[in-house]
């Protein structure tokens, strides 16, 4: 399925529409490069789960979780991390084969940790299109 965004708010919005098919032990792998939407994305995702905290990237946290919607989300970034076994120091695994909702933002820096019937979303800027522009893929 292949989305095109417009705008941060549109970004949103696409997550909010792919949560409503979330359930728990759901796996979503964010690829795209700095500035792509992966945290825009993450935020209408939490949205739609009635989590009511403020969505940030966990760039120096590595995970935020968030508790307080219908299912448990675990938000990773793992830009800073240095290799799979650095990750493996982590305790991942505990959240990507839980019953909570798991999503990665720099997800292909982890490729091979990857549970099982991952949801892979990638972000393409195009500036010919406009700074906003952002084609979105999801392949299941």
């Amino acid at each position: 399925m292949v989305y095109e965004s417009f705008s941060q708010i549109d970004t949103e919005e696409i997550g909010f529409r792919l949560a409503g098919d979330a359930e728990p032990g759901s796996f979503y792998a964010l690829i795209g490069g700095l500035g792509a939407g992966k945290t825009a994305f993450v935020r209408g995702f939490a949205r739609r789960l009635g989590v009511g905290a403020h969505v940030s990237s966990p760039t120096f946290a590595i995970v935020n979780e968030y508790l307080g919607g219908d299912i448990p989300l675990y938000h990773f970034d793992v830009y800073r991390i240095g290799s799979l076994e650095e990750f493996e120091s982590t305790g991942y695994e505990d959240y990507f084969y839980g019953k909570g909702i798991v999503l990665v933002e720099w997800a292909d820096l982890v490729e091979e940790a990857y549970p099982e019937g991952a949801v892979v979303v990638k972000f393409e800027h195009d500036p010919a299109r406009g700074d906003d522009y952002r084609k979105i893929t999801v392949e299941t």
